[in-house]
């Protein structure tokens, strides 16, 4: 798991993330609700009008607004342009649990202790249908991404999926809902608005999430019996189709990846777990010493999450996109769906160059982090994190580009980091003993070298020489002289990038980039 940002605070009780940009509500027990932006790391604003928690808090896809539901009994619904809160919806008895933004008409769906689900118009700011039916607290209801459905998650045991197709009907206009106001009054709970379409049942403890699929007629609950449930739907019935165990205490919320075939879910036993779609296995898991997680975002567009917990907030991804790559004269290699691949600038090619498949790979995170190019000999090397840091060296065949289908054997080894030193030799990174192992192109070891500072990654840095990275500097060592060309005080750095004369270097890190000369010495820092 990548952590992207993280937050200390009272305990987090509702996220949502922004559509377009890098930003995040987190909603508090404390009743403040927070704005960050998970980029930059910084609180842009806080809204407090709320009294008590507030468990629920959703962006509008389009709209400046957001809306948030407390145990106040109040939802209100905030523009965060004018840093106020625009109105508040009244009707709940008792908690409020979820809100949402429906994606298309100008909806919102809450859920509550009350056992009812409500449906607002935030336009004309009624309730336009009660569901009733649970028959103890709703833990949470969500709109379906496109069709007229809600799905909800209560302390009865069950999860219900609502049709709510006839709701369109009458929300025409404005007008109508004023005229259906006197409607309502005759007959509380206001006619055939929205009618339960199919009651899920199966888990024994209380449920307390429930969601859909992005795309495919699929369920997902999590609740107090400790177990993931996965649900199919169609027309006319809705059944169980399989049971997730591992989480050892109450399921808090749990959802399906946008992009991925996944499902994400987290507990009050502390871990976030991530289980695969269709084989229906464990994939990871990501534990916290001491707090419990009671909510799960999942970004709409990207791959990015955030988790909630009792103090504070963390916005993560499962595992790194960017792909390991060298560039050399006119071409970029790089390492992507088990291959590697070769890009042509001039022509604007691509080619599959040679496969790189691994056998019973099943975590995610097995992909290769850094690729060296060795262009005299034809010869690339990879490392990844594979049993605790190992390298392959493929030396490629002249015919090979633009075929990739004939298998290779590599070389490999053991080294949290390796790359070309010269021609025919390359450098492999002993964690362990702080020493580098030069090697032959037949993996065989030529030389022996200890390193000048404890050293967690090697880049490359001209013929001969390496650029050792420890915590807080970067070290510019000869390995032919044993000599320390060059030291500089640095931030963590992530990447080494080289100008073309070898005369200036670019390391970045998280939020800075600084520019020094071949010997390290300081030219410049970018934020």
């Amino acid at each position: 798991m990548l952590t992207k940002f993280e937050t200390k605070s009272n305990r987090v009780k509702g996220l949502s993330f922004h559509t377009k940009r890098p930003w995040i509500l987190a909603s508090l027990h404390s009743g403040v609700i927070q704005l960050w932006d998970y980029r930059m790391g910084t609180l842009i604003d806080r809204f407090d009008e709320h009294d008590g928690p507030v468990r629920g808090v959703h962006f509008h896809m389009s709209q400046p607004l957001f809306v948030s539901g407390g145990d106040d009994y109040k939802i209100k619904v905030w523009n965060y342009k004018l840093h106020r809160c625009l109105f508040t919806l009244l009707g709940h008895l008792d908690y409020i649990r979820t809100v949402q933004f429906h994606h298309e008409h100008p909806w919102i769906v809450s859920a509550s202790d009350d056992q009812t689900i409500r449906i607002w118009n935030w336009q004309s700011r009624t309730c336009i249908s009660v569901l009733t039916g649970h028959n103890h607290y709703v833990m949470c209801a969500s709109f379906h991404p496109k069709e007229d459905l809600v799905v909800s998650a209560s302390l009865d045991q069950t999860v219900r999926v609502w049709d709510i197709g006839s709701l369109k009907k009458k929300t025409a206009s404005p007008a109508d809902d004023i005229l259906r106001l006197s409607h309502m009054n005759t007959d509380l709970f206001g006619g055939v608005d929205a009618v339960v379409k199919y009651v899920l049942e199966g888990h024994d403890r209380g449920v307390n999430w429930a969601a859909f699929h992005p795309t495919l007629p699929l369920i997902v609950s999590g609740a107090d019996d400790r177990q993931v449930k996965l649900w199919r739907m169609n027309d006319t019935k809705a059944w169980e189709v399989d049971t997730l165990r591992g989480h050892v205490n109450n399921v808090s919320c749990v959802m399906f990846h946008a992009k991925q075939d996944i499902i994400v879910s987290n507990s009050e036993d502390k871990s976030i777990r991530v289980w695969d779609v269709t084989k229906r296995t464990g994939l990871q898991t990501f534990r916290r010493e001491h707090d419990r997680f009671w909510i799960l975002a999942v970004h709409p567009e990207m791959n990015i999450l955030a988790a909630g917990h009792d103090s504070g907030m963390i916005v993560f991804k499962l595992e790194r996109e960017r792909p390991a790559f060298a560039v050399s004269g006119d071409s970029l290699f790089y390492a992507k769906d088990r291959f590697i691949r070769n890009f042509d600038f001039p022509t604007q090619r691509e080619a599959q160059v040679i496969p790189i498949r691994r056998p019973g790979s099943t975590s995610l995170s097995q992909s290769p982090r850094t690729l060296s190019y060795s262009p005299t000999e034809n010869a690339v090397l990879i490392c990844s994190d594979v049993d605790g840091g190992s390298y392959e060296l493929y030396v490629i065949p002249k015919d090979s580009f633009g075929r990739g289908d004939g298998s290779l054997e590599a070389r490999k080894g053991v080294g949290s980091s390796a790359i070309f030193v010269a021609r025919n030799r390359f450098a492999v990174l002993d964690k362990g003993n702080n020493q580098v192992l030069v090697k032959n192109l037949k993996n065989e070891v030529v030389k022996k070298s200890g390193l000048p500072v404890p050293t967690d990654a090697i880049f490359y840095a001209g013929t001969g020489s390496l650029l050792c990275r420890s915590e807080d500097r970067v070290v510019i060592f000869d390995l032919q002289q044993r000599l320390v060309l060059g030291d500089l005080q640095t931030p963590f750095v992530k990447y080494v990038v080289w100008s073309n004369d070898m005369e200036s270097v670019a390391l970045l890190s998280k939020h800075s980039i600084i520019i020094t000369n071949k010997k390290l010495v300081h030219k410049c820092t970018l934020h």
